[in-house]
């Protein structure tokens, strides 16, 4: 299996096999984030989805998953969660 310098972890950790969607983010996120850390930002998009109960039809709720996205993938600063939502296991940051 390939590895690749994880921007999220900063380790070598397995590589995606394919980007996970067409474009540039695509490549970005292929060339530069882990299957782990892709594993992980996956259940909260999903969760932020579900409880924000965002329209992914409407593009406003896509550039808001995609800037909480790259805020998870590749800086240190908070990313948004549900207002209840409280688990310490969730990486917040590197």
């Amino acid at each position: 299996m390939a590895t690749i310098m994880c921007a999220k972890y900063n380790e070598e950790l397995p590589a995606l096999l394919r980007p996970p969607f067409p474009g540039k983010d695509g490549i970005v996120i292929l060339e530069q984030i882990s299957a782990k850390a892709w594993d992980e930002w996956l259940k909260i998009q999903t969760m932020l989805i579900n409880e924000e109960r965002l329209n992914m039809m409407d593009s406003d709720a896509r550039n808001y998953l995609t800037a909480q996205r790259n805020k998870f993938l590749f800086t240190e600063e908070d990313f948004e969660m549900p207002s209840d939502y409280n688990d310490s296991s969730v990486p917040r940051f590197f």
